[in-house]
């Protein structure tokens, strides 16, 4: 199963103030702009093995931090910049986030201090793909990077709380996770159900109708964290928080398996009615050419809450995650190593310098084993 991987991380200077990255845009065409001026995206291409995607990420990574360094700059593998006031992260010039801002509202500015991992899968079942990368959605507390936001902590997973119950409150169709579907044309009716609504709400707040459909279709009007991209075409994960590339490598990899699994032996849910943490989850150890079992959708939104509030910490989400198939305790969120309730802009300045250091002595880690 081709597998890319599109990683996004902050760019700061040697002082660890937020900076535009500029030149290191040119590095390579798979080093992309992000919607807010201090942060970049790093793509690899479909790769057919973990092997071939770890040495294409990691090389693409090291080309870009070697181009930093010699602009004075670091890349910071943080969800959120710690602390950051608006007129620190600015938006860049793009029709399509000027139109978000008015039809989602003031709260669309949580969303510019989010930065994630996506992981693209090839399609081919698509439904048991899109079932299980649901499933898999509370494994993004393995590489929760950020606790903090404006300099506050306020919950174990910053990121996913922002994005999804903040920025996207009122328009959850757009931005929080979907339930289970059992087909493609389930799914295609969701998406237009949403993108029907999405639309109505821009009219409402004064869009120009043609401005919007020139921006948006019901694929691309959709930043759900599983997606089904039509463009390219990939069954998309966007559950993990940005994180160190040795830890995005090691949950690609787990997921990958699984859904490659689910795709080839097809999926079934289990369980109904209000969660208990007795409810079935995915069963690693039974045999593997049986369907993958899932939980009820209601199990997955509750371990998804435990995961926003408490992370690792949750003795319910560390076990539905070991019964996914992960071992948590192989993970080290950088979330965990930041433990102040408050974080003043000199501290939080600090915190993403160290970030930057982990992210350049984990490539080193990498080049010595090469």
């Amino acid at each position: 199963m081709n597998t890319s991987l599109e990683v996004e991380y902050w760019v700061v200077d040697g002082d660890g103030d937020l900076v535009a990255p500029d030149t290191l845009l040119d590095v390579s065409d798979q080093v992309d702009p992000e919607f807010v001026e201090p942060m970049l995206e790093i793509k690899t291409t479909p790769c057919g093995s973990m092997a071939e995607l770890r040495e294409e990420l990691l090389g693409r990574i090291e080309r870009v931090v070697d181009a930093a360094r010699d602009q004075d700059k670091r890349l910071v593998p943080l969800a959120t910049p710690l602390y950051a006031s608006p007129d620190e992260i600015p938006y860049r010039d793009k029709e399509s986030t000027d139109l978000q801002r008015r039809i989602v509202g003031p709260a669309f500015d949580d969303a510019r201090v989010c930065a994630g991992t996506h992981i693209h899968f090839e399609q081919s079942n698509v439904v048991d793909q899109l079932n299980a990368l649901t499933a898999l959605d509370p494994a993004f507390a393995l590489v929760n990077s950020s606790a903090h936001y404006r300099g506050e902590r306020i919950l174990e997973c910053a990121r996913p709380y922002l994005y999804r119950r903040s920025c996207y409150e009122t328009c959850p169709e757009q931005g929080q996770l979907r339930p289970y579907v059992d087909s493609v044309a389930e799914w295609d009716r969701r998406l237009e159900d949403a993108y029907d609504g999405f639309r109505e709400r821009a009219l409402e707040r004064g869009v120009d109708p043609d401005a919007f459909d020139d921006e948006f279709d019901p694929y691309e009007a959709a930043w759900n964290p599983v997606r089904l991209r039509r463009a390219m075409p990939t069954v998309e994960w966007r559950s993990p928080d940005a994180a160190l590339p040795s830890q995005v490598l090691r949950l690609a990899d787990e997921v990958r398996s699984i859904v490659g699994r689910a795709d080839a032996h097809g999926t079934v849910v289990d369980g109904s009615g209000r969660p208990t943490e007795s409810d079935a989850i995915i069963d690693s150890n039974a045999p593997s050419d049986e369907p993958l079992r899932l939980p009820a959708f209601d199990t997955v939104e509750s371990i998804a809450d435990g995961a926003i509030r408490d992370g690792l910490e949750n003795r319910a989400v560390r076990r539905y995650l070991r019964g996914l198939g992960f071992t948590p305790s192989a993970y080290d969120p950088l979330a965990d190593r930041v433990t102040d309730s408050q974080l003043p802009k000199r501290r939080a300045k600090r915190v993403r310098l160290r970030a930057a250091d982990r992210l350049e002595a984990d490539l080193e880690r990498r080049r010595v084993r090469a």
